[in-house]
């Protein structure tokens, strides 16, 4: 007789040590023992362990593996570190001698599934269709997306909020085949007659254009004291938030996806949406937490939605001059902004150099820059879901000495003129240090 058993084994964490342990019993004589790994849904046996006992050898057929499996006893099979690639079924054949001729051999077989499980290697929480525009005069619905990689199988994931769990009404996942879900309508709060004037946001405006008001810029040696951008206060625009009937509590609306990575994990992704209340979202600290069998402990990604304030500008070169391109770029803020905010640039009471009303982006580079810009104002303007902020800076271009001027210079004198002027003043300045 003969008969083969294989022990059950437990679900197994990617870099451990398994051992295959094949247990039979016969009264017969040992012919050999296989190992085999299984794939392709049965169709494939890959020998990966053979003991030969008309020899007694025994060798391996995983050469590709570096021999990573080490031989305990006869009917044990051990994997020092295991892999993804190491999850599936795997079969131990053992064969005797039949009594009655040795020319044949009588086989029985067992089966064991090894379940390699990988703990998630990334964790991250964005915010949906940013950087986008976003309206302050009405209720918008404000989505973040936690997605977690490298899992197998697929993680629990949930939300918190200033460390509390989310209870969220669940929604269906998306039909097959979609590649992205965008939010449905999801408001269940009538606006009411009682938001803030826009005119309010007008007179903001007004206000703020009478704060810089455009003046002839300095020239002569005045100008060259002075620093290229003036220091002009940060102007934040208030945040006008229409005052919208809220329930005691917001309704939070949870997604849960997972889709399949050829390397064998998953990638999972939750989506968190509701109606942003700038009022009292603004500063809220958001967390993504995920549980999964490999870990001892939740992994998690925390991220506070926070309206940006303080942007910090710089304009290179700081010395521009007639002919330059000047690059004025947002560094970043005196803050941690969540989500990324939107960037807008226009050049106060006028177009921009290339006669477009504004422009979107970090940065703003204006080509070969005319003596006529001189003196122009800029204003960065960033929004986010939370609040906007603006800021200011003045342009200053000096005379570029390499380019040629023409028979009259910016005042209309004549060369001599401008040159009998210097003249003058140096005379002036020995002077007055003789004085």
């Amino acid at each position: 007789y003969l008969t083969v058993s294989i022990e059950p084994l437990p679900p197994v964490v990617v870099g451990d040590a398994v051992t295959l342990k094949c247990n039979f019993k016969t009264d017969g004589k040992m012919r050999e023992i296989v190992w085999y790994r299984v794939t392709d849904g049965g169709t494939i046996k890959q020998k990966i362990f053979t003991f030969d006992a008309m020899f007694s050898t025994n060798f391996s057929q995983m050469e590709n593996y570096r021999k990573r499996e080490d031989l305990v006893y006869q009917s044990t099979v051990r994997l020092p570190e295991v892999r993804i690639s190491d999850n599936g079924p795997y079969e131990c054949h053992v064969g005797i001698y039949d009594r009655a001729t040795r020319e044949k051999v009588v086989l029985a077989s067992g089966n064991v599934f090894l379940n390699v499980m990988a703990p998630p290697t990334s964790i991250s929480v964005l915010a949906a269709d940013t950087p986008a525009p976003f309206s302050r005069y009405q209720a918008q619905n404000f989505t973040l997306v936690c997605v977690v990689s490298g899992g197998k199988p697929a993680p629990l994931v949930y939300f918190k909020r200033d460390g509390e769990p989310i209870e969220a009404t669940p929604l269906p996942e998306p039909p097959a085949g979609a590649s992205s879900w965008a939010p449905r309508s999801l408001l269940h709060r009538d606006l009411d007659d009682t938001k803030l004037p826009k005119s309010l946001a007008a007179d903001g405006e007004l206000g703020m254009a009478n704060a810089f008001p455009t003046v002839d810029p300095p020239r002569g040696l005045a100008a060259e004291r002075d620093s290229v951008t003036e220091s002009i206060p940060e102007t934040v625009v208030s945040r006008e938030f229409p005052r919208w009937v809220h329930m005691a509590e917001p309704i939070y609306y949870f997604r849960h996806t997972h889709a399949p990575v050829s390397d064998g994990t998953v990638e999972a992704r939750a989506t968190l949406t509701w109606t942003l209340n700038p009022q009292i979202d603004n500063e809220a600290l958001f967390s993504c937490e995920v549980k999964h069998p490999a870990l001892s402990m939740p992994m998690q990604s925390e991220v506070t939605l926070v309206a940006p304030k303080g942007p910090k500008i710089t304009m290179t070169p700081t010395r521009a001059r007639v002919g330059d391109t000047v690059r004025i770029l947002v560094q970043g803020f005196q803050n941690e902004v969540f989500p990324e905010p939107l960037f807008t640039w226009t050049r106060v009471g006028s177009r921009l150099l290339d006669g477009s009303a504004e422009h979107d982006g970090k940065e703003l580079v204006l080509e070969r820059v005319p003596a006529e810009l001189n003196g122009s104002m800029y204003r960065c303007t960033a929004q986010n879901p939370l609040g906007s902020t603006d800021t200011h800076t003045r342009l200053i271009v000096f005379e570029n000495p390499n380019i040629p001027r023409g028979p009259e210079d910016s005042n209309g004198s004549l060369p001599g003129s401008c040159g009998f002027r210097f003249v003058l003043a140096l005379s002036l300045t020995v002077i007055l240090e003789l004085t």
